[in-house]
């Protein structure tokens, strides 16, 4: 009996240790904003990973798409191929960026290049740039329209499908 209960709770002790593996960074710093539809964009400025400089100023005029994102989130993993997808059909329509969160370049770097994609990237060690935008969770996707006003946050709950962001983005380029 007593082997019986402690093999139970090792079992349940895996299961929890395996669930907080693969769940997603969401851990909440109270610190930050927790912008919502309808805001507009925070001033922000990132380097990105050609070198060149974006933020606010550079996406208004245009539909934007802003990813925060850590590769080693599974909903993230499977949220970027899709993200990918739409700069691909719509990267000469709308601006995107990719920002880290509490992640380095050279992480990013060798993600992008496993995964073959191409989208602008910020590599941000903090959380200084993701906490003008949230105070948790990745992926958080906001799409906005050409006055920087945010039209659609996208989170982990659920993970968007493609046809979801690209409704999104096609709405605000018919505008």
């Amino acid at each position: 009996m007593i082997k019986e209960t402690a093999r139970h709770i090792r079992h349940i002790a895996a299961v929890l240790a395996l669930a907080a593996a693969v769940s997603c960074i969401r851990d909440r710093i109270p610190q930050g904003a927790d912008l919502t539809l309808g805001d507009r964009l925070p001033e922000f400025s990132v380097v990105l990973d050609d070198g060149t400089t974006t933020g606010t100023e550079d996406l208004v005029g245009n539909v934007s798409c802003i990813m925060f994102f850590h590769s080693s989130c599974p909903d993230c993993q499977q949220a970027m191929p899709r993200v990918q997808k739409l700069y691909e059909n719509y990267g000469e329509e709308v601006k995107f960026v990719c920002i880290s969160r509490e992640e380095g370049a050279e992480t990013i770097r060798a993600y992008w290049q496993e995964n073959g994609f191409t989208l602008p990237w910020s590599a941000q060690e903090g959380r200084e740039i993701y906490n003008l935008f949230a105070t948790f969770a990745v992926p958080r996707i906001h799409i906005s329209d050409a006055d920087s006003i945010i039209r659609t946050i996208f989170t982990d709950s659920p993970v968007p499908t493609y046809e979801d962001m690209e409704t999104a983005v096609l709405d605000l380029l018919q505008e």
